[in-house]
């Protein structure tokens, strides 16, 4: 079958052929690399939070041979960076036309011309060469030019990427993780001032601020008695929100929910790596055990609340409602959010607390310890009771913030594994706290090593997502070329998100922090999706239309007068619509709205059909952020009822 795809590449010529693959092929094997880090993690029972996802395709240079999986795979990656490069330089020169004007006419009819561009333009044209010709440098086995041309042509790709100019990027959340340790070493709000304004020059909009950390609060707690000593003397939650918002950001309580101690906490107040953590020391019985009955996970060495408990769990929500009475935050966080990582197939779980054992055996009669996975109807049972345990507390922390204020958003750092893995491994089904509506954003960690990698994190968690809440990925900084982090992003916005977050402040270094800064709208001149969702869908749909009448007017749209004329006719009128919803809010416009969004959606596939046979990433993306319109004025409408 590989073997047939490339015969059939090498025949067809560009710009039919460049785009034909889809847009992230399954990956048939995994690499040694790959293969070997699983082993380890597995054999650790690592927490898979504190792991980077393995890279994908890895290419070297030298005379190596070039398998057809392999070359496929080339192909199709140098494919989907070129698409988000000219995704990027559209956005770039689309700028100027952001407005709401109609689409103007065009006369070109079929007679379409290549994708070109004031710059970057150059190393477009010669990749699409290259993709032309690999097929058959690897036919006759010219590996070594084969390699090396591919390689160029990804490192030139990069440099092509318009990060010296803005771009016409559209509303989104645009979040970063201030951590504990930046926090710390800033040591008063005069120290935490300059990390305040990078941010706000990078154009970021909302800090998760690191709130409550290892079982500490960062602030004085009248609930905990106490405040993490690293942090005595100042009240860094307050000197935040006041410099947030003087730079018009807002500012997000994060708060480590389940999990309550480790041990590289403890080195850092000199305590011994025994310590459980200021909660479980003073409650040690409101602790989550494994089938063993050990208290402290083996892999990350960190200490759980069991979240069966609902003592522990009152605790937690006295802590939350302190922090959302006595600071005029604008949301919380809840991270680890979850049991500890767990691998019921080697008969290593959790959840056998006091309270989770005896809660349990009250509802079933049987003890969880006496049980295990080959049991499999009273092992789901057990699964489910867990499962169900993290989703209440949710709803309890969304019930008191509606209580408390509706206009708080609630977010969550999760797992972006997939729901079966999710629900066996760490108990956390989110996808039902969406449907449920308890949860206002989702943030998966969807951490990677290279572009590639994040594609197929997000392609199949997206596929499968419910309506109701935001999908914000998050890239992760740590050890990441600031290119691919920029590439990263890029992907993020060329698939059905609402905005992206960054991990983690400290590790926002001046050259990211200057493209930021060059290429990002400042955040004051657009409504944060989550706060604004049917502005946000409007000005996105500004956005989007600056690029097709970017595209028209340079003529490099394969379309026809009749179709062309129906497209007008539909994007007009979601504009007309959108434009009534953000000006006046309620149900029947809301359902125009959506009607007429509905038929643009079904109506683009076929008035693109021929433009897609030789620009299909670009078409693809236009589809994708007509579904994350959909899915803002989902949330919306959500909120409306609200």
């Amino acid at each position: 079958m590989v073997n047939a795809l490339v015969r059939l590449l090498s025949q067809l010529s560009l710009p039919v052929a460049l785009f034909a693959i889809p847009l992230l092929l399954p990956v048939p094997a995994q690499s040694q690399e790959t293969t070997v880090q699983s082993r380890v993690e597995e054999a650790e029972v690592a927490d898979p939070a504190s792991e980077t996802a393995p890279p994908g395709l890895v290419v070297e240079a030298g005379d190596a041979p070039i398998d057809a999986t392999i070359a496929l795979r080339m192909q199709q990656e140098l494919m989907q960076l070129l698409g988000r490069v000219e995704s990027a330089l559209v956005a770039a020169q689309s700028l100027g036309h952001l407005g709401d004007v109609a689409l103007q006419s065009l006369d070109a009819g079929f007679e379409g011309v290549a994708m070109g561009y004031v710059d970057g333009g150059a190393q477009v044209e010669a990749t699409k060469t290259l993709l032309r010709e690999f097929p058959g440098l690897v036919r006759q086995g010219h590996y070594g030019e084969a390699r090396s041309r591919w390689l160029e042509a990804r490192s030139q790709l990069w440099a092509s990427y318009p990060n010296d100019r803005p771009r016409n990027n559209a509303p989104e959340v645009r979040s970063i993780w201030l951590d504990r340790g930046t926090i710390v070493r800033a040591g008063s709000k005069a120290g935490l001032e300059p990390l305040f304004d990078r941010l706000a020059r990078a154009g970021i909009n909302t800090v998760f601020f690191e709130t409550l950390n290892a079982g500490y609060p960062i602030y004085p707690s009248q609930i905990t008695g106490s405040q993490n000593p690293l942090t005595e003397g100042w009240d860094p939650l307050q000197a935040a929100i006041e410099l947030a918002r003087e730079r018009g950001m807002e500012l997000h309580a994060w708060v480590w929910t389940f999990a309550v101690g480790n041990e590289p906490h403890n080195r850092l107040l000199g305590q011994s790596p025994s310590f459980l953590g200021p909660i479980l020391n003073d409650n040690p019985q409101w602790a989550n055990l494994d089938h063993r009955g050990e208290i402290r996970h083996r892999g990350s060495r960190k200490t759980f609340l069991d979240p069966a408990n609902l003592e522990a769990r009152w605790y937690l929500i006295r802590i939350i409602d302190e922090i959302i009475l006595n600071y005029d935050v604008d949301g919380v966080q809840l991270d680890y959010i979850r049991y500890p990582f767990q691998d019921p197939s080697a008969e290593r779980s959790y959840g056998y607390g006091e309270a989770g054992r005896s809660r349990f055996q009250d509802m079933t009669g049987v003890d969880p310890t006496t049980i295990s996975p080959r049991q499999v109807e009273l092992w789901q049972r057990w699964t489910d009771f867990r499962v169900n345990q993290v989703t209440e507390f949710v709803g309890e922390v969304h019930q008191l913030l509606q209580r408390r204020n509706p206009e708080l958003i609630l977010s969550a750092a999760v797992f972006p594994q997939s729901r079966h893995d999710r629900i066996h491994k760490i108990q956390q089904d989110w996808e039902t706290w969406i449907e449920q509506g308890i949860v206002d954003v989702i943030v998966p960690m969807t951490y990677a090593a290279d572009t590639n990698r994040l594609g197929r994190i997000m392609t199949p968690m997206l596929a499968n997502l419910p309506q109701g809440a935001l999908m914000v990925p998050s890239v992760k900084l740590h050890d990441l070329e600031d290119i691919v982090a920029v590439d990263q992003m890029q992907m993020i916005r060329d698939l059905p998100t609402s905005g992206y977050a960054l991990f983690a402040a400290e590790r926002l270094f001046d050259n990211l922090k200057e493209i930021l800064q060059q290429t990002q709208i400042e955040s004051v001149q657009q409504p944060i999706p989550f706060r604004q969702p049917f502005k946000a869908a409007l000005d996105r749909h500004r956005g989007l239309r600056a690029e097709w009448q970017w595209v028209l007017g340079n003529e490099q749209l394969w379309i026809d007068d009749d179709k062309l004329a129906l497209w007008k006719e539909g994007d007009q009128a979601l504009a007309d619509a959108l434009t009534q919803l953000a000006n006046s809010p309620n149900r029947e416009q809301l359902l125009i709205a959506r009607d007429r969004l509905n038929s643009l959606q079904v109506g683009i596939p076929q008035w693109l059909r021929l433009h897609r046979s030789s620009n299909g990433y670009q078409v693809t993306t236009w589809e994708h952020r007509l579904r994350a319109i959909d899915e803002l004025l989902a949330y919306g409408e959500r909120r409306l009822g609200n």
